[in-house]
């Protein structure tokens, strides 16, 4: 029976941890300012920039948002993001995803400055990753980093399986991994003979948005697996992309969904707002 990965917990250490930290900037005259962005109404969306500001509120971090209209022009948020660019105050911005379709994400992020970017997507970050520099990195996989620290899991040397190849998870999931100095193996919807890959896994990253796909019998006895999905079911209830029950028995640890990465998720934002602060 795997021990359960309790991100709720670890997450609540860290930001105590840094609600410390923004009590001492304070006390020397640095207030810390974070700014969210939204294009639309995507219901995911509000509830993940409703998480954002609560954490932000916690931990003593002034927070602004923009709720754009869903119709708006690519200018008018290229402004916005270099109004917050050229805004010393502010320490942090974040584009929330998805945006319309009419709309060049990537462009987005490029434009938000590296020094700014506490979501790790402009692409000098993702570059200073590959190449092992001090960066910002996307807040999903350094979450997964930090459990694994915490609860003592030593990555060097292991076969690692990162199961999606996004820009926001799979990719930095890969590059965090490798400067850990594993071995990894990145899988997609290309990939042959996906069970004989996670079989031979010592640690499995299933981030491919699908429910419940990575069954126990696709795990070798006693690896570490991490659950990144958050998929709605019919019933209104959430589930990850790992089947929980089967996978428990096999595993050594593994993450729940809810509270397991997703707290992490925003725990790691906060920490990288701080650190842009810096």
């Amino acid at each position: 029976m795997a021990i359960i990965m309790d991100g709720k917990d670890v997450a609540s250490k860290v930001r105590s941890a840094l609600k410390e930290e923004v009590t001492k900037l304070k006390q020397d005259g640095k207030i810390l300012r974070f700014a969210v962005i939204m294009v639309g109404d995507n219901s995911a969306s509000k509830i993940y920039i409703k998480n954002k500001s609560k954490a932000c509120q916690e931990i003593g971090i002034e927070y602004e948002e923009y709720i754009l209209d869903s119709n708006i022009e690519m200018k008018e948020l290229l402004d916005l993001i270099e109004k917050l660019n050229n805004r010393e105050d502010i320490h942090g911005i974040l584009l929330q995803s998805p945006i319309p379709k009419h709309l060049d994400i990537d462009e987005a992020f490029r434009t938000i400055r590296p020094e700014k970017d506490v979501d790790g997507f402009n692409p000098v970050n993702v570059g200073k990753l590959c190449l092992g520099q001090d960066c910002f990195v996307a807040c999903t996989p350094l979450g997964v980093m930090k459990l694994l620290e915490e609860y003592n899991i030593d990555v060097e040397g292991k076969n690692a399986v990162v199961i999606g190849r996004s820009n926001i998870v799979g990719k930095p999931m890969l590059q965090c991994l490798l400067n850990k100095n594993a071995t990894v193996t990145i899988c997609h919807s290309k990939t042959k003979n996906l069970l004989d890959i996670t079989k031979e896994a010592d640690i499995i990253v299933a981030a491919v948005g699908k429910e419940k796909f990575l069954k126990g019998d696709m795990i070798k006895e006693g690896a570490v697996v991490i659950d990144v999905g958050i998929n709605r079911l019919e019933d209104g209830t959430i589930c990850g992309d790992v089947d929980f029950e089967s996978a428990k028995d096999k595993a050594s640890y593994i993450t729940p969904v809810p509270g397991g990465v997703g707290p992490m998720t925003v725990a790691m934002l906060m920490s990288n707002i701080v650190k842009a602060s810096k």
